[in-house]
């Protein structure tokens, strides 16, 4: 009887030991650096929109993307890399962060083109330094002063097309070269989530959609050619 609850003891262990190491074991630096990052872009690449808050482990929901295919086929690295930035990552940021929302009042003008943003109420974007803020007549000019102005950013503020709620820029979806211009004529367009950007994308002619970090200078300026 005792050497029946050793052996039952050692099983129950062992099972343990097999279900934990299923969740990748790596120093919070390792991940910060380099699994997340990796992960994110695999994902924003190769899968479908994925909630891992509706998954009750971490096992459960890497079972679920290769059993129904959410992702393109996906080495054991880049499966590990994408699991690890929805779990440890996304899973936090869908409690939803309600952001300020953008107003801008009648005397602001674009520090780019110099016209009075609350014309242009729909393509209002606005970039804070701590209290202090600037408001553009569209993301295109947005980033034209993002790019010049960097240091002391502490937000950058767009509206959703659709829903027109304000949003997180570094976090949004842009759609580039569409048939939707705005008050400066060519526009990138900006979404929360890529399956609106690519619904966007589709339905009106758009040649890309892109992050934020893939925004340039050169893909900018070049929607004023």
């Amino acid at each position: 009887m005792h050497l029946n609850k050793i052996l039952l003891t050692l099983v129950a262990l062992l099972f343990s030991s097999i279900t934990l190491s299923a969740y990748p074991q790596m120093s919070d630096a390792i991940k910060e650096k380099k699994i997340y990052p990796m992960g994110e872009k695999i994902y924003s690449k190769k899968c479908n929109d994925i909630n891992p808050s509706i998954y009750e482990t971490y096992e459960s929901m890497q079972e679920k993307i290769l059993s129904q295919k959410l992702c393109k086929p996906l080495n054991q690295k880049y499966l590990e890399a994408v699991s690890l930035y929805l779990w440890d990552k996304k899973r936090d940021s869908n409690i939803e962060k309600k952001f300020r929302d953008i107003v801008v009042k009648k005397g602001e003008k674009c520090p780019i083109c110099g016209m009075f943003v609350y014309k242009y109420p729909k393509w209002a974007t606005q970039i804070f330094y701590g209290e202090k803020h600037y408001s553009f007549d569209g993301i295109k000019d947005m980033f034209k002063y993002y790019f010049d102005n960097k240091e002391g950013i502490t937000e950058i503020l767009i509206l959703d097309w659709y829903t027109q709620k304000t949003i997180d820029a570094t976090k949004a979806f842009y759609v580039i070269g569409s048939d939707t211009y705005g008050p400066m004529g060519y526009e990138l367009i900006g979404f929360k989530n890529e399956a609106d950007a690519k619904t966007f994308y589709m339905d009106h002619r758009g040649k890309k959609v892109i992050r934020f970090e893939d925004v340039t200078k050169e893909t900018v300026y070049k929607l004023d050619e």
